[in-house]
């Protein structure tokens, strides 16, 4: 066990950890629901305010008025209860982005595309308000060294990054786009979006929340499509070998 609460490689986690105690449904499971989100709410709170490498698992349990051992009966180490943490933003933020790569797959015009792309905003924006704590933990740890706990937060944050190139790369499928290669536009907008989330999470002044992915869409299409009047076509993407 490290010092943080991340279990080392080739350490075997005890046979309580992590098991759900009691039957679905009826008071037990009740207790269950509120004990882990005791846990989670006292851990977010801790991690967004020193980061998760300043916060062990005594910490947590302190936090949230509960005795060490039982984190065990809830999260196997540190790296679950970040995992549980990011679950339900990290099921919306892929689902949105498949269903983007999805439409942009069969857009075949300028208008398309923009409806693509703002279902994907709008389900950054929805994410972002309904889980502002979670997004923030993601935006402040994602670009740390991916170990420990950290690991998760990493796993998303590839996970978006290639999603963005591979809807990028569908935006291109039909001449829509300027021809700049999808993994330089596609991590271009994710930076992009990703410091705008923060700006906001941070409280600066950048407006209303629901005028974000009308906001966020034009970003990218103005920034990215051809410009008018620019006959599409499948070309070359810069950034690729020349011919001599």
């Amino acid at each position: 066990m490290t010092r943080d609460g991340t279990r080392s490689a080739g350490t075997a986690p005890s046979p309580e950890a992590g098991r759900k105690p009691g039957r679905p449904g009826g008071r037990r499971q009740a207790h269950r629901r509120e004990r882990t989100k005791e846990l989670e709410d006292a851990a977010l709170r801790l991690f967004l305010e020193r980061g998760l490498d300043g916060v062990t698992i005594d910490d947590i349990t302190q936090a949230a008025g509960v005795a060490k051992g039982t984190f065990y009966r809830y999260f196997v180490d540190k790296a679950a209860l970040v995992d549980a943490l990011l679950e339900p933003v990290r099921g919306e933020l892929l689902a949105g982005m498949e269903a983007c790569g999805r439409s942009l797959a069969e857009a075949r015009d300028v208008e398309a595309m923009f409806d693509a792309y703002r279902a994907v905003a709008a389900v950054i924006v929805g994410a972002l308000l309904q889980y502002p704590g979670v997004v923030r933990l993601y935006l402040q740890e994602s670009r740390g060294p991916a170990v420990g706990a950290r690991a998760k937060v990493s796993e998303l944050s590839q996970l978006v990054s290639r999603h963005a190139v591979d809807i990028t790369q569908k935006a291109h499928t039909h001449g829509l786009l300027r021809p700049i290669r999808p993994a330089v536009s596609g991590l271009a907008v994710v930076g992009a979006v990703e410091r705008l989330l923060l700006a906001m999470l941070s409280g600066e002044d950048i407006g209303n929340p629901l005028e974000l992915p009308d906001a966020l869409t034009t970003l990218v299409l103005d920034g990215l499509r051809l410009p008018p009047g620019v006959k599409p076509g499948r070309r070359k993407l810069d950034g690729g070998p020349k011919r001599p």
